[in-house]
């Protein structure tokens, strides 16, 4: 049975289903909708937004009476929000299915239902949907937790012009994080334009994140891109730095880590540049003919990309390298359920975990769960902190 979620607020649970709302959990049989909500995570239902490949249901290609009933029933609504802003209502501090007329949530929710349901009927399954539904999940999880933001640490940047701008999107946009998982090409994640910006964090800024326990962890790969790089060159992971490891193997101690490391990005991501001794190591052409065929790379965790041959490394690299993190976050959330500690983001090649001591005994099972990888065991740094602004390594 098809539903929608009306309020993304935990505290607001409220569904609209065949005709009828219900504004309660009414031990439901529901089987398919939109999207999921941070007050609606469930396996066993499943989401027309990863059948689509779309963020929003405002960017699903429609037939014209279901896009033209569609514009109509979001103006409505949109309309009507608009109403609550100017009569200073926050939809914040509200279910927003009770500040609504039932007969506008009807209009909008069967409309709503019905582009599901053609989703549904017109879009096949993706091949790695089981993965693309873990990662939608562990990322609405984290879209309901609200951050703790010390804005009294920012008075002092407002006074820096070239600070204002910045310390203006950490006072106004939302204390939460919401990630789009659709709008890189390669599975990149990015942010929605309100969401914090955790992905474009400056280190300047980074004391006034706070976490809700005792202190913060971060796992994060050492060289991920270049250990996949090895990876599908067959290579066995090196335990030590990856830079270090060039030095030594490849360059021969002719270069300082910086330079190495210099180096080896500018041969991967370019492939008009000429490194005798990248090349003789690794074998760009071997991967490529492995992964890439016909304008369309697939990679180890089956995402398929459309592309042209100067960018296909590229993406293959960057795409699998932001599957293997988001992969290994799966692992760690689950080994923290029914934790007090929990997921905080996923940044980049990291994750930051929001951490309490009673969970100590944890510490090493997160670590070996993120560096054991389908693709090898990749190096972990690890750093801990009471702010994300001054986190301290344990180890390299």
């Amino acid at each position: 049975m098809i539903f929608q979620i009306l309020d993304n607020k935990i505290e607001c649970v409220g569904y609209y289903s065949d005709g009828k709302i219900y504004k309660e959990d009414v031990g439901h049989s529901f089987t398919q909708t939109w999207d999921s909500s941070p007050n609606f995570i469930s396996e066993s239902v499943d989401y027309a937004k990863l059948y689509a490949g779309v963020d929003s249901i405002d960017d699903v290609v429609l037939p014209d009476h279901l896009h033209t009933r569609w514009q109509y029933s979001t103006r409505r609504m949109k309309s009507f929000i608009k109403s609550l802003g100017k009569a200073k209502v926050s939809l914040e501090e509200h279910c927003f299915y009770d500040l609504v007329p039932d007969k506008f949530l009807t209009d909008f929710y069967e409309n709503k239902t019905e582009i599901t349901k053609f989703v549904f009927e017109n879009f096949s399954k993706p091949s790695n949907y089981d993965f693309l539904k873990e990662v939608n999940l562990l990322l609405t999880k984290i879209s309901g937790q609200k951050l703790i933001i010390d804005k009294s640490k920012l008075s002092q940047r407002l006074m820096k012009k070239t600070d204002f701008l910045a310390v203006q999107k950490f006072i106004n946009n939302s204390e939460k994080i919401s990630y789009n998982i659709f709008k890189s090409k390669t599975g990149r994640l990015s942010t929605q334009k309100n969401s914090f910006p955790i992905l474009a964090f400056d280190k300047k800024f980074r004391q006034i994140l706070k976490p809700h326990n005792h202190w913060f962890l971060e796992l994060d790969f050492n060289a991920n891109e270049l250990r996949v790089l090895q990876a599908l060159n067959g290579v066995e992971q090196p335990k030590e730095d990856i830079h270090e490891w060039n030095i030594a193997n490849i360059f021969k101690g002719a270069t300082e880590r910086s330079e190495a490391k210099k180096r080896a990005f500018a041969w991967l991501y370019n492939p008009n540049s000429v490194d005798g001794a990248m090349s003789k190591f690794y074998n760009k052409n071997k991967i490529l003919s492995t992964y890439y065929k016909d304008g369309i790379i697939t990679t180890p965790f089956d995402r398929k990309i459309p592309s042209d041959d100067f960018h296909a490394l590229n993406y293959l690299i960057q795409s699998t390298a932001s599957d293997v993190c988001l992969t290994q976050a799966i692992k760690l959330d689950k080994i923290l359920k029914k934790r007090k500690s929990h997921i905080t983001a996923v940044i980049h090649d990291s994750v930051l975990i929001d951490y309490n001591e009673e969970d100590r005994d944890l510490l090493k099972d997160l670590v070996e769960a993120y560096s054991n990888t389908s693709l090898g065991k990749f190096k972990v740094n690890i750093a801990v902190g009471l702010n994300y602004g001054e986190m301290k390594e344990l180890c390299k």
